[in-house]
């Protein structure tokens, strides 16, 4: 892309707004909700306001309005990925297939499978029973290939999933004709698609859920870091332990996922993985008219540092990928900037797929982090013994996932046995990261060779890059 044509990207400095994402723009920040105004007994104590400890909180209360439950959150509900991502409510399991069927079968991956693809529609149906002021565009997923070797990946992916239950229903091969009239992208030489996807504004999803269980009855209370949580021992209850006092309760809950490693004992329990976004202004009909993109599918490509975004309710395309993707010693930015190279790299991507869009204007840009397991596979469980509950590691696809989350752990804490609580990432434990400066090395390196092979693989490389296979292989995705 030439220098003239990047023109129209402003500065970094041009977005002293980095601390909320263009989701929580739009919405506007919400009210702060009081704090924890000292110690106190609950039945059930969560740790994080975000989608997770959100749904949790919706699932039980509505199941035993009689339940005390707490929900904790350092910042206000939604603030981190909730209120960050880019807003894909997908089917996409957060996880590996075949590490879950290695311990309970191939038929429990596709009943977990399964359950992801009805979360959808799970949320849909919330959205509409407790008329929350948000919508669920269900346009679902298309995946496109640019080049040849994106394009071998792209079928070959298609082709594994057949071997997991997916039907020429669940997932397809779009002909040249129907790819380019879905949504028009230059250079692509493959795509797919699947119905299991809708778009969401993930802002007011996050506040309308906190508003919600609120009115439920659920003390929702912000500005209270929780610093760390204790099991039951000797007679006495779990606990959190916050800057305002300890939350003592029968149940409690870790759903704080990216910030997992801010709490005492759990620094590398998982990883967080920083990922960034950027906006247009919103674009002309004109300009819609070249691209199409009619249906408001979520669009991701197929490069190795892929990128994943939507057309927006209000007509701009939001793009997002990984930027800086680790800081050392699971640190993260509290102000959610983004580094004007990660700028320059999306919006050099979103440029060379939609020419058409290369003269809009960048609306705003934010980051936001998610949490990875050691072994890329989400988790959720509660330890009747302790006391302690989780449910995370969702590796970027957590906003479907955290609805199936608050189900299965509201089934869990009232131990009742469904086939929620039988799904093969119940209970799954992954070992710790290694300490630092091995995992700052390692992901660094990582996405140092997950670059040069798309480098490499943009430059004419016909087949996947070697580098692209070593990456995988050590960061150990699958």
């Amino acid at each position: 892309m030439s220098g003239s044509a990047l023109r129209h990207v402003p500065r970094a400095d041009d977005f002293a707004n980095g601390r909320v994402s263009f989701w929580l723009r739009q919405t506007g920040r919400p009210e702060p909700r009081p704090p924890l105004p000292g110690s106190a007994d609950y039945d059930v104590c969560i740790a994080g306001g975000g989608y997770t400890g959100l749904w949790t909180a919706y699932y039980l209360k509505a199941a035993r309005p009689d339940l005390r439950i707490a929900v904790l959150e350092k910042e206000f509900a939604g603030f981190g990925a909730s209120g960050r991502n880019g807003g894909w409510l997908s089917a996409e399991l957060a996880g590996s297939k075949r590490r879950f069927a290695k311990t309970h079968g191939r038929g429990a991956v596709i009943d977990l499978q399964n359950e992801m693809r009805a979360s959808i529609g799970e949320v849909a149906s919330v959205v509409e029973k407790e008329q929350l002021a948000t919508e669920v565009v269900r346009g679902g997923v298309f995946s496109v290939a640019v080049g040849a070797a994106q394009r071998d990946r792209l079928h070959a992916k298609v082709e594994a999933l057949r071997a997991w239950g997916c039907t020429e229903d669940d997932l397809r091969l779009l002909p040249p004709e129907e790819r380019a009239a879905r949504i028009a992208v230059r250079g692509a030489s493959a795509a797919s698609w699947t119905p299991h996807g809708a778009r969401i504004q993930p802002a007011e999803l996050a506040l309308e859920l906190a508003r919600t269980v609120a009115s439920m009855g659920v003390d929702l209370f912000e500005g209270t870091a929780v610093t760390e949580l204790r099991p039951r021992t000797g007679g006495a209850p779990a606990a959190a332990v916050t800057d305002r006092g300890t939350v003592r309760a029968e149940y409690v809950i870790r759903a704080t996922e990216g910030f997992t490693a801010s709490l005492r004992g759990a620094e590398r329990t998982l990883l967080p993985m920083n990922s960034s976004m950027i906006v247009t202004e919103p674009l002309p009909a004109a300009v819609w008219d070249e691209i199409g993109w009619q249906g408001r599918d979520l669009f991701s490509d197929n490069a190795h540092t892929y990128v994943y975004g939507q057309r927006t309710a209000d007509d701009r395309i939001a793009i997002g990928g990984r930027g800086v993707p680790y800081r050392y010693g699971s640190r993260w930015d509290a102000d959610g900037g983004t580094h004007p190279k990660t700028i320059l790299a999306l919006w050099n991507v979103l440029a060379r797929y939609f020419p058409a869009a290369r003269d809009a204007g960048i609306a705003h840009t934010w980051s936001g982090i998610l949490g990875v397991p050691r072994d890329w596979c989400s988790s959720a469980g509660i330890d009747h013994r302790t006391g302690l509950g989780w449910a995370g590691g969702y590796v970027g696809h957590g906003v479907t996932t955290t609805n199936l989350a608050g189900r299965t752990l509201r089934d869990l804490v009232l131990r009742e046995r469904t086939p929620l609580t039988r799904l093969p990432w119940v209970d799954h434990r992954a070992r710790d990261w290694e300490p630092e400066p091995l995992r700052w090395i390692g992901a660094q390196g990582v996405y140092a060779l997950y670059r040069e092979a798309d480098r490499r693989e943009n430059a004419g490389l016909r087949r996947t890059s070697a580098l692209g296979r070593i990456a995988d292989l050590v960061s150990a995705r699958e």
